[in-house]
């Protein structure tokens, strides 16, 4: 089994930020879970939107400017649980999303 921890980069300036909430701006749940799974078939080699949630769970809400991380352990499956991380501008990491996800094997060219 192996550990995958891949960055998750998200420019403060997202467009997402300006309407998810104005003068309390956090990233949306929908956008968090689409960067961390291109990242996740990236990192494998797999082909975008071949993927399942099993589940999915949000810890804490993230602000323009806050490091991601995401972290995802192979299952012996062949699935992944997988977890994003957060550090904040003082260096402080929280868990922010959690869940599980399977990729569809690849259609036949």
């Amino acid at each position: 089994m192996s550990d995958h921890v891949i960055p998750l980069p998200v420019a403060a300036d997202h467009r997402a930020y300006a309407g998810h909430f104005p003068g309390q701006p956090i990233l949306p749940g929908v956008v968090l879970l689409d960067e961390a799974l291109h990242a996740l078939a990236a990192q494998l080699g797999g082909q975008d939107g071949g993927w399942q949630l099993k589940s999915v769970k949000f810890h804490s809400p993230v602000q323009p400017g806050e490091s991601l991380t995401l972290h995802a352990p192979e299952s012996p499956a062949g699935g992944f649980r997988f977890e994003i991380r957060c550090r904040d501008s003082h260096g402080n990491e929280r868990g922010v999303a959690s869940g599980s996800v399977v990729f569809s094997p690849a259609a036949p060219a």
